[in-house]
């Protein structure tokens, strides 16, 4: 019997955790179908357009959410029937009613949780945005503080620094509309330490050929733009630039968008700043209750999200297995 064009699995979250990374590797797989866009959101909506976020860019990349059935049975229609289908959209493991969904609509549908130190997680999340030009405030630390105003404004989920890496409470509300045992929760350091590994543990999951895939592709962080003049020059035309650009298609926004970009300087990946101890040590009680509750609904251990030392980016990450490797 064909089966109905509809995911086997998703990987759920969280955003800035390598899920563009591990989408990419699941995509050189030959038993595995992956859509296109990667992100469709479509298990965010509940049968109707997208909700009215407001922030800066919000409204231009809402045009690419796919909330329709139909649109969303065609993302899988061309996979092969020997294949398992999947799609990645990080903000399902934050959303509580895609968890009702998702759980009502494919009780059979396995989900994988990519998850992230939540502090660096956030600072990658903001300087993503402040790399783009999208977002107004130069300080992560500040903006960090203003995620409550921001979603009282209307902002869309990727500007919740905070909740976004919140995964324990998360993955408890998830559990009580998916089987735990459908869940496979999976840590970025993985990915970047022994990415053969990962992908192989994921495959025993997904009850896929291992072996198959030896890399992690590069994910998609930002150049850092440092702070200054052209940024707070250049910055208020970027996100004029996103707000019309909701009224473009959004293969016009694309092919405009690295013109706007341009106006914020040279973005330069080596300089890169870490976050120092003193500001890990001052994010922390955001966090530690939520990850000694992870720890205790996955009988993992998490306690290194609790350094004061800053990991880096996947780029730093990467390099440095890389030169461990070499001198074994």
């Amino acid at each position: 019997m064909t089966r109905a064009p509809r995911p086997d699995f998703l990987v759920i979250g969280a955003p800035k955790a390598g899920t563009t990374a591990l989408h990419a590797a699941l995509a050189q797989h030959p038993d595995v179908f992956v859509s296109s866009p990667k992100e469709p959101k479509f298990w965010l909506c509940d049968g109707e357009p997208p909700p009215a976020w407001c922030g800066p860019g919000d409204k231009h990349s809402q045009q690419e959410w796919i909330w329709r059935e139909d649109d969303y049975a065609e993302l899988f229609s061309q996979a092969r029937e020997d294949q398992v289908r999947g799609e990645s959209t990080p903000f399902y493991l934050w959303s509580r009613g895609a968890h009702r969904r998702i759980g009502e609509a494919l009780p059979d549908v396995r989900l994988i949780a990519v998850v992230r130190d939540p502090i660096d997680r956030a600072y990658s999340n903001w300087m993503h945005l402040w790399s783009d030009g999208l977002e107004p405030e130069s300080d992560f630390e500040t903006a960090f503080a203003r995620q409550d105003q921001r979603v009282r404004a209307g902002w869309a989920p990727f500007w919740r620094y905070r909740d976004l890496g919140r995964y324990g409470e998360q993955l408890e509300h998830l559990n009580r509309h998916v089987d735990p045992e459908r869940v496979l929760v999976l840590r970025y350091r993985d990915l970047v330490d022994d990415p053969r590994s990962a992908v192989d543990r994921v495959s025993r999951f997904l009850g896929i050929r291992e072996g198959l895939v030896d890399h992690i592709p590069r994910d998609n962080s930002r150049g850092f733009v440092h702070p200054g003049w052209r940024p707070r020059l250049a910055g208020p035309v970027v996100r004029g630039g996103a707000r019309l650009g909701q009224f473009a298609p959004p293969q016009v926004w694309r092919v405009l968008h690295p013109s706007f970009i341009s106006l914020l300087g040279e973005r330069g990946e080596a300089h890169r700043p870490r976050l120092r101890a003193d500001q890990r040590e001052r994010m922390q009680h955001a966090f530690a209750d939520d990850i000694a509750l992870l720890g205790r609904l996955t009988g993992q251990d998490f306690g290194d999200w609790l350094s004061r030392e800053s990991r880096g980016s996947f780029s730093e990450r990467a390099a440095t297995v890389t030169q461990l490797s070499a001198h074994r």
